[in-house]
C-alpha cells in the first residue's frame, strides 16, 4: 500500500520522530513522509511511533492510499531530497 505520513510534535521529540519513519518511508518534505509499505510495517512503524509521541501533545496524520496508480504528484518550486539535506 501507499502511504503519505504527516506530523506535528513537539521540538523535543521531532528528530526521534523522522529518524523513525525515515527507517520505513522516504522523507519528501518537513514533517512529511510517503512510500509504499506492507500493512505488517506499516503497523510496527505506528507502534513505534506511538512509543516516541506525547499522544496528550503531538499528532500524526497517516493517508492511507487504495489505489496508487490514481496520485498525480506534481511538485511546484525545488523538490527537497532528504539525503542531499544530511550528506
Amino acid at each position: 500500500m501507499f502511504v503519505i505520513i504527516t506530523y506535528d510534535v513537539a521540538e523535543k521529540r521531532v528528530n526521534k520522530v523522522c529518524k523513525k519513519l525515515k527507517e520505513y518511508l522516504t522523507w519528501t518534505q518537513n514533517s512529511v513522509f510517503e512510500g509504499e509499505i506492507s500493512k505488517s510495517l506499516l503497523m510496527k512503524c505506528m507502534y513505534e511511533l506511538e512509543m516516541i509521541i506525547d499522544k496528550e501533545e503531538d499528532s500524526i496524520y497517516l493517508y492511507e492510499i487504495g489505489n496508487p496508480k490514481n496520485i498525480k504528484k506534481r511538485v511546484f518550486g525545488q523538490e527537497k531530497n532528504f539525503d542531499e539535506l544530511f550528506l
